[in-house]
């Protein structure tokens, strides 16, 4: 008889399609998965939300945005090290059985002030959201450049393009900066990238699942 939480199963069963569809990779040790699976569901139970089990969650979802998983953390860390945190997404190597994942630092500034959420509300202009791509480079451009998918057209904003397009998996090297213009207001998914040119954000991202309030809106 399983000592994993009932729904463990069907929870990796879920990340491991996602992580798929959008060009990631679960650690290939099922049941260390499993056991990371127990504590994400756990906080579920305990706050409402899946925040990381291997960091500090607040139980405040306003103030744990960035670390509920997949955390804001993951891409660098994987980039960086070919793991995130906590071991649940790893590099294609890792993921082949070439390499190991190892026990990485802490992203994660302990100053909830110095968290991307924190850095997201003081950041926040008083003029409203830009209307136009093109007024996003030129405004807050600085802050999250902006990257297209030369093969299918994909955008993101953050610090790098991502590893690979989640749309048609191109390689990192296939992104282009960008800027051009969008008659909608912008929204930009704070775990993936991910941008929606529309007037309220997506119910959930349709990359990575995000719900909704971990959006923001560029300005």
């Amino acid at each position: 008889m399983s000592s994993h939480h009932p729904d463990a199963e069907t929870l990796m069963a879920r990340l491991s399609r996602e992580a798929e569809q959008a060009g990631y990779h679960l650690n290939p040790d099922r049941e260390f998965v499993l056991d990371l699976m127990d504590g994400l569901l756990a906080n579920q139970e305990r706050f409402g939300y899946r925040a990381c089990p291997c960091m500090e969650a607040d139980g405040v979802r306003a103030e744990d945005l960035d670390i509920i998983c997949p955390c804001e953390y993951r891409d660098a860390d994987l980039e960086e090290h070919g793991c995130c945190f906590c071991g649940l997404y790893v590099s294609a190597s890792v993921a082949r059985g070439e390499a190991e994942a190892k026990p990485i630092p802490l992203r994660r500034d302990p100053d909830p002030a110095m968290r991307p959420q924190a850095m997201r509300l003081e950041a926040q202009p008083a003029s409203g959201p830009v209307t136009s791509l093109e007024a996003l480079v030129g405004r807050a451009g600085a802050r999250h450049p902006l990257w297209r998918c030369t093969a299918c057209g994909y955008l993101a904003s953050r610090e790098r393009p991502p590893l690979a397009c989640p749309i048609c998996k191109a390689d990192q090297d296939r992104f282009e900066a960008l800027a051009s213009p969008s008659p909608r207001p912008l929204w930009r998914c704070t775990v993936c990238g991910y941008l929606a040119s529309r007037e309220t954000p997506p119910e959930e991202c349709p990359i990575c699942w995000a719900a909704q309030d971990r959006f923001e809106l560029l300005a």
